[in-house]
């Protein structure tokens, strides 16, 4: 099979299609003939040299993919060759074929086309882990999102108006902020014109917000913790704005609040087939009716993966970038 191999640590040239030796599924995992995949930030992280696989884990860039089973491994049940699935990668997404944990496998939702459905297994999971499993958004609380118009944001904005919580957003641009807008976001906030916690508390009648889903990390950090309600919860998932930061201990008293920081791809298999399993029967069923759905931007060859790479470094994409394999 081919599949995208990382020459050396560096820019988008570094991402070869390269021919390789095809997977074989051990005990308890599933086969997968790939349609596609999605580009996530993780990806270009492992491209720089910074984000590597977990042990064990395939070293090719890729944390989720759409496709059919084509084989089964030893002790694997409930799966029969030729489904269609989508699958939550530790890597190894970018290939024609990848070999997957069967506890982390879906199938692909109802209204839903196989391409696409690649757009859906680490931004659901990221999702819906740490907005409801970890700070447990309640309908009527308001969250805050920042990037609003990545894949995370589109699907966060969906998910958190279909359990009836209010939404604000923080993008970089008047088209973003629309497009976060079609998809139920209520209040728009352009960072760099505006102030996020001025912005949010005067939406909120000086409250703030009740859970904050944040990709930024140190840079965002004060303010994140400003921007919180009493009793909030703000959830970081992400660096892009540093990993150390300085943290008010006395104001995060003052409100009662928490602090909570997961990663999705070195979890162990238990706790991300968990995962899954909750994404199957809370959001599926929001996909099958027309609730929630992928936002996709674009889709490019999979061969093509250092144009995915700059299309995601530029930062002017809304949504998921896919990669479709042969």
């Amino acid at each position: 099979m081919h599949a995208i191999t990382i020459s050396e640590p560096g820019g988008p040239e570094a991402l070869l299609w390269t021919e390789v030796p095809d997977p074989v599924p051990g005990e308890g995992e599933v086969l997968v003939e790939v349609t596609a995949s999605a580009v996530n930030r993780a990806d270009i992280m492992q491209r720089q040299g910074f984000y590597d696989p977990p042990p064990g884990a395939s070293p090719y860039p890729g944390l989720e993919c759409s496709g059919r089973v084509a084989a089964l491994g030893p002790g694997v049940s409930g799966w029969s060759v030729g489904d269609e699935v989508c699958a939550l990668l530790a890597g190894g997404g970018y290939a024609e074929k990848v070999a997957v944990p069967a506890g982390q496998l879906l199938p692909v939702p109802d209204g839903v086309g196989l391409k696409e459905a690649a757009a859906l297994p680490e931004v659901v999971c990221t999702v819906w882990s740490n907005v409801f499993m970890v700070s447990h958004l309640r309908p009527g609380e308001t969250l805050l999102v920042h990037g609003g118009s990545s894949g995370i944001g589109t699907m966060a904005i969906q998910l958190a108006k279909a359990v009836g919580a209010k939404v604000a957003v923080t993008a970089g641009s008047k088209e973003k902020l629309e497009r976060c807008a079609e998809l139920g976001a209520d209040i728009l906030i352009n960072y760099r014109e505006q102030d996020f916690v001025a912005e949010v508390k005067d939406a909120t009648g000086g409250a703030g917000a009740d859970v904050i889903l944040d990709n930024m990390g140190a840079k965002y950090l004060d303010r994140n913790v400003q921007a919180l309600a009493v009793n909030g919860r703000l959830a970081i998932i992400g660096m892009q704005g540093g990993r150390k930061g300085e943290l008010n201990i006395g104001a995060l008293l003052a409100k009662r609040a928490a602090v909570s920081a997961t990663s999705l791809r070195a979890r162990p298999g238990t706790e991300k087939a968990a995962i899954v399993a909750a994404v199957r029967e809370h959001v599926w069923p929001l996909l099958a009716q027309g609730h929630v759905r992928p936002i996709v931007d674009r889709e490019l060859p999979m061969s093509d993966a250092p144009a995915a790479h700059r299309v995601l470094e530029e930062s002017g994409h809304i949504g998921k970038v896919l990669l479709v394999a042969p």
